[in-house]
């Protein structure tokens, strides 16, 4: 991950590219931006192509995307690249969490593949979990800047809750509630998602000039 830091880049006009097709992300990434006057477009509404997924870290393919997005649009472009990583799977679907849901985006049948994966593994494989996002802010010049959160919990059976997307439904919080079971404003001061956002907040302020003086009472 970058430390380095470039002063005086602006964001022109408040506009940022969310460097994403998947309108959950897009949703959430708006809803966290929002309160510091940026105004985000996404990839899609921009008619942007998916570029290929072939890095080996969440971390790697946010960047494949935010590099691709700033050059195709001349705009500064944030990336994620987010997962479920199961103990019992050896770490995955990780960077692969997408791809488990196949061409259709089908979560129902990728959180039954955890589901059945897990009862192969057998009942000492344990439950342990944790999501990971990556965040990355890429500029037209090249200049990127890259971001990770983590959340901890267990994988439970049937899903619950209808309030979020992807693997939600299947991940426990240690409050007993899925990610799923969490209104959109607690999940946004408690994701994964939410962590590496709150340190990509100073970056917003140093870089862009922008009035964030304390980012985690911003999110919570």
């Amino acid at each position: 991950m970058s430390e380095v830091e470039i002063p005086h880049r602006k964001l022109a006009a408040g506009r940022l590219v969310i460097a994403s097709h998947n309108e959950g992300k897009v949703r959430e990434i708006r809803a966290l931006l929002q309160p510091y006057g940026i105004e985000p477009v996404s990839a899609g509404s921009l008619g942007l192509p998916e570029p290929p997924e072939t890095g080996t870290t969440f971390v790697a393919n946010a960047e494949i995307k935010a590099r691709s997005a700033a050059d195709l649009s001349g705009l500064p472009a944030l990336a994620d690249d987010s997962g479920l990583a199961v103990e019992a799977l050896n770490g995955e679907p990780g960077i692969y969490s997408a791809r488990w849901a196949g061409e259709g985006k089908d979560f129902a049948l990728a959180m039954r593949l955890v589901h059945d994966r897990m009862a192969a593994a057998g009942p000492d494989a344990g439950h342990d979990a944790h999501f990971v996002c990556a965040l990355s802010l890429c500029w037209p010049d090249g200049h990127i800047e890259s971001f990770e959160g983590r959340v901890d919990g267990l994988i439970a059976w049937p899903p619950r809750g209808d309030k979020g997307f992807g693997y939600d439904p299947i991940f426990l919080l240690p409050d007993s509630r899925t990610m799923a079971e969490l209104d959109p404003v607690e999940k946004n001061r408690t994701s994964h998602r939410a962590l590496a956002t709150i340190q990509l907040l100073p970056v917003l302020r140093d870089l862009f000039g922008l009035g964030v003086t304390d980012p985690d009472e911003r999110l919570t």
